[in-house]
């Protein structure tokens, strides 16, 4: 996949999140337009967030928004936090599931990925992920679990680069981007070698 100018978004991501609305209408929530957050792509997240599990990783300059407010595709919002890093490096095993409409979307990385970096000139790209992390564990010496709330407290108010563990999150959007790529560019921030499955019951 070609990283754009703007915006560079992993198909299979897109695929799992995206149900691809882009309207002048008003949505049936604008009351609430004022504190909705735009996520700066051309397409809504689906209100059946993406079922996210990654055995260890590591994110690097990792800040936290809370109470983040965004619109979902079927017109209402959802109150949230907003993660973004540089990067995310997965060391082993991501699983994305997501149920919705009859079918069961499945995106597995084995082994290791990652989202965002550093492009060829030096640049750092970002990833930012909308939605809430159930739970988490950092090593320090010792397994520890259930941190979660601490890192989005710390992340809050300073950036971190932490390795964590067993992380599991529901996911409403994930978009990557190389803010600095030229037209030309074959830059790719997104690198996820994996499979897509689509099931129905």
């Amino acid at each position: 996949m070609r990283a754009h100018r703007s915006v560079a978004v992993t198909a299979a991501l897109l695929l799992a999140v995206g149900t691809a609305v882009w309207s002048g209408q008003p949505s049936r929530a604008a009351g609430a337009a004022a504190a909705v957050e735009p996520l700066g792509a051309p397409f809504l997240p689906s209100p059946d967030p993406l079922h996210v599990t990654i055995a260890s990783m590591v994110a690097v300059s990792m800040t936290v928004q809370k109470n983040v407010t965004i619109r979902l595709s079927d017109g209402t919002t959802r109150v949230t936090n907003q993660y973004t890093f540089t990067k995310l490096t997965i060391r082993s095993h991501m699983n994305v599931t997501q149920r919705a409409a009859g079918h069961t979307v499945t995106i597995d990385v084995p082994g290791e990925g990652s989202l965002g970096g550093y492009d060829r000139a030096g640049k750092p790209e970002t990833t930012t992920m909308w939605g809430t992390i159930s739970h988490v564990c950092v090593r320090v010496l010792v397994k520890i679990c259930g941190v979660q709330g601490l890192l989005d407290f710390f992340g809050s108010l300073i950036p971190l680069t932490a390795g964590a563990e067993d992380f599991t999150g529901d996911i409403y959007a994930i978009r990557t981007v190389d803010d600095h790529a030229a037209l030309d560019s074959t830059d790719n921030p997104v690198h996820l070698p994996g499979t897509i499955t689509v099931t129905t019951p």
